[in-house]
């Protein structure tokens, strides 16, 4: 972690590498209560649809935004939760069974990883890696929504298992670009699961809702019901897209159609005047010219209902859509844009909000409470609190980082 505090207290560091931006919050952590005391943001450069393509411009991003946390925490940050998203993450839902033979029957922890190791024993491509083991629910002798079977007694184990899998060459990038500035990398925590700890509340996740986590390169989707994570996809289509139909739509440059998305932007067609105009830049930047605030709208409400289209489609098909009655929580970037709950309820019949920032987060929370620091407010909350029954390791493991770990602590003091 970054520097030991006094007591109980620590250190923990959650990093959001996205595909428009890249948010660092450093928080001290008291038991369960975090308190944010230093944020760093940048625009991010050098990816495309949440993956690296370009090492040297991430590097750069991710060192801006750490060096500005670290500035406002008065703190030297060694290690990360990290978020990952992507097209190339995938999800499956397993189970594994094992025989319980000890005397007495008595379920030992070591039941509960031969159990999860049953689950996970399934043929993985060679260029894709586990990122998460969730186990779900336990079943002893067929007695289904056990949380913790250990202590219990039976003949018969069953784990129901979320596995989330990602691309080793999307991961393994993404770990070079943070060790690259001497900072290691705690665990890879997918973003939906991560955005999901931010914004949905227990009764949300036991009753059944989708999150869609909306950013900039892609939108994230998690299902959640009875507690558990059921499904998880990422899409690689969001907020970016609505940006750049805007630039083409209307002959303007990016950095104004983005500036115009936030200002007058809203995906409610019939809630705008047809006369209001609105002034935009020309593209070339030597002068400025009016267009129909209508047509702006006209032109968020056509990309917001594929976006959203697209992430309901891969609910039905994966065959949730009936068992949501929690409805749809937004976060992320595109959160922010006028309209789009109004617009989601009314679509689909469904109940639907904006994500939250949940209680328990201190210190600066006024300043990150938006939807845009969803998952790395998730990503503290992950560190605390969520029990991943087998993170992901670091790609680059072996016995060159365990020396290069003892190396550090000599020189740099980490």
């Amino acid at each position: 972690m970054a520097r030991r505090r006094r007591g109980r207290e620590r250190i923990v560091v959650g990093l959001d590498v996205g595909t428009t931006k890249v948010a660092c919050l450093v928080a001290n952590v008291f038991d369960s209560e975090i308190e944010i005391i230093g944020m760093g943001t940048a625009p991010s450069r050098g990816l495309d649809k949440g993956v690296v393509v370009d090492i040297g411009r991430t590097i750069q991003s991710i060192r801006k935004a750490v060096e500005e946390a670290e500035n406002m925490a008065d703190v030297k940050i060694r290690s990360v939760y990290v978020g990952i998203a992507g097209q190339h993450i995938r999800s499956i839902n397993t189970t594994g069974t094992v025989a319980i033979t000890h005397p007495g029957r008595v379920i030992k922890r070591s039941d509960i990883r031969r159990v999860i190791e049953a689950a996970k024993a399934i043929p993985i491509p060679p260029d894709m890696q586990l990122i998460h083991v969730i186990p779900r629910q336990y079943k002893v002798d067929g007695q289904e929504g056990i949380t913790d079977p250990e202590g219990m007694t039976g003949t018969r184990l069953e784990a129901d298992v979320h596995l989330v899998l990602g691309s080793v060459t999307a991961v393994r990038n993404l770990i070079r670009c943070i060790k690259y500035l001497r900072i290691d990398v705690k665990q890879i925590v997918l973003q939906p699961l991560a955005s999901s700890l931010a914004v949905l509340s227990s009764a949300e996740k036991e009753l059944g809702v989708v999150l869609l986590d909306i950013g900039g390169g892609t939108t994230d989707i998690s299902i959640y019901k009875g507690g558990d994570i059921w499904f998880s996809r990422v899409i690689p289509v969001a907020g970016q897209h609505i940006t750049n139909d805007i630039t083409v739509g209307l002959q303007t440059p990016i950095e104004e159609a983005e500036r115009i998305k936030k200002e007058y932007g809203t995906c409610l067609v019939d809630s705008v005047d047809d006369n209001e105009k609105i002034e935009i830049a020309t593209i070339g930047g030597d002068g400025t010219k009016l267009v129909s605030r209508k047509r702006l709208a006209k032109i968020i409400e056509a990309r917001v209902e594929e976006i959203l289209d697209l992430a309901m489609e891969e609910v039905e098909n994966a065959g949730y859509k009936d068992i949501v009655p929690g409805g749809l929580v937004i976060t992320g970037g595109t959160a922010l844009l006028d309209g789009i709950v109004e617009f989601a309820q009314a679509r689909y019949g469904l109940p639907a909000r904006r994500g939250q920032i949940p209680q328990g987060i201190h210190g600066l929370r006024d300043i990150v409470e938006s939807p845009i620091y969803a998952t790395a407010i998730g990503l503290l909350k992950y560190a605390v609190e969520f029990k991943d029954l087998e993170p992901s390791r670091e790609s680059e493991g072996g016995w060159f980082n365990t020396v290069l770990k003892w190396l550090r602590a000599i020189l740099w003091g980490g």
